[in-house]
């Protein structure tokens, strides 16, 4: 994918003296008085903030905070615990700009006095007005701002809005971040030129909310391994049964069409044999390993079981590269994490290269320790799915539009 990328501006000079307004994602988790619970969000920002400022730009920065009402700013929508967190990473005080839109209906736009070598922080973009829309209105008046925009932000480069698409459209030049050129270069190693074996582990609740993604990687992975509810949808796909486990028996069919569809390319969605049980869900259910042919009427299958576990982790082993999206038991109860616990050192231990996205997947990798054992460790949620599923992000679309590509 060929987008301009901003750490190549700033290598070749084209950035001392401009004005740089840069889309991060610092969307980050607050408790009920505000403060900021889990910086990993801020953190990611930061080199890139960094890299504009030690190349003499003059540098704006914005993001979304929360779920604001546009045109009515509220106190808890504010990015001022952000800006502070922020300032303490930098070691300087970063000044919040509020209002920094004009709100009427002229063209005219407002200067943000900012000065190269400084840094402000602009409030929560989605408080403007035709934001979430993305009105060619506001996506002037943004691109106005600045001589450079940055796209920071892989959290929402699936969102066509006015500070991820807009103002990329009509600003001098737009351009990606760190953050964001990493994850293209991720997401194109492990996707568009995969070392063969590819695996791809895809588990969650629902069969119905990764269908597509499931159909997607049925064309392109040599192995498809499903875990969680889905796994129990695709158990009854092959003539298993699952007593009371999360399933979604009207998707069979559709469970049946993948492994159809592997099958037919000489690969394989592996079924377990084992799995682990319980009679009730709960942390201290008693826990009962049982072959995959004897799961009893009663029975709620809450993890895949010791054997399949590790055939699974000697196919990761053996993998080129892995793409793991979601944990393959209930692994925040310790009798039913060591499917999940098994994945993850494997992940860890293979010479893969390897990508993970996800909100549990994050947190399993926490939970495991092997943050640097993992190649790539995506930031985004709802667009590291849209990725999975083969979908052209609309944030990708225009920046390498404006670059020629």
């Amino acid at each position: 994918m060929n987008v301009i990328r901003f750490s190549d501006l700033c290598a070749s000079g084209q950035v001392r003296g401009k004005r740089v307004f840069i889309r991060a994602d610092l969307n980050v988790p607050q408790d009920d008085h505000g403060a900021i619970t889990e910086d990993t969000r801020i953190r990611a920002s930061v080199p890139c903030i960094q890299m504009a400022l030690d190349a003499g730009a003059a540098v704006m920065v914005t993001s979304h905070l929360g779920r604001p009402t546009e045109g009515a700013f509220k106190p808890e929508d504010s990015l001022m615990p952000v800006a502070k967190r922020l300032g303490e990473l930098l070691g300087r005080e970063v000044p919040l700009v509020a209002n920094w839109v004009n709100t009427d209906d002229s063209a005219s736009v407002t200067p943000i006095q900012v000065a190269p070598g400084q840094l402000v922080m602009l409030e929560n973009c989605r408080v403007n007005i035709g934001e979430k829309k993305n009105t060619p209105e506001l996506a002037r008046k943004l691109a106005a701002l600045c001589d450079i925009f940055v796209n920071d932000a892989f959290g929402t480069a699936h969102r066509a809005e006015g500070t991820t698409y807009g103002i990329a459209q009509f600003a001098p030049i737009a351009c990606a971040g760190p953050l964001l050129s990493a994850e293209i270069d991720a997401i194109q190693k492990a996707l568009a030129h995969p070392k063969r074996p590819l695996a791809a582990i895809v588990a969650g609740s629902k069969v119905s909310t990764k269908l597509t993604i499931l159909k997607t990687l049925a064309d392109k992975v040599d192995q498809l391994i499903v875990g969680g509810g889905i796994a129990n949808t695709f158990m009854l796909a092959a003539g298993l049964k699952i007593g009371k486990s999360l399933a979604e028996p009207d998707l069979v069919l559709e469970a049946k069409a993948v492994i159809a569809a592997m099958k037919a390319r000489g690969a394989e969605v592996p079924i377990p044999t084992d799995v682990v049980c319980a009679k009730t869900f709960a942390a201290d259910a008693p826990a009962t390993v049982k072959k995959a042919t004897e799961v009893a009427d009663d029975d709620l299958i809450l993890d895949i079981g010791p054997e399949t576990a590790a055939k699974l982790a000697e196919q990761l082993k053996a993998a080129g590269t892995i793409v793991w999206n979601g944990p393959v038991g209930v692994f925040e109860f310790s009798a039913f994490e060591n499917g999940t616990k098994a994945i993850a050192h494997a992940i860890a231990s293979s010479s893969a290269f390897s990508i993970a996205g996800g909100g549990d997947t994050l947190a399993a990798i926490a939970k495991y320790g092997i943050e640097k054992q993992v190649g790539y460790i995506s930031t985004g949620g709802g667009a590291f799915l849209e990725v999975l599923e083969g979908k052209t992000l609309p944030a990708f679309e225009i920046l390498s539009k404006r670059a020629g590509g």
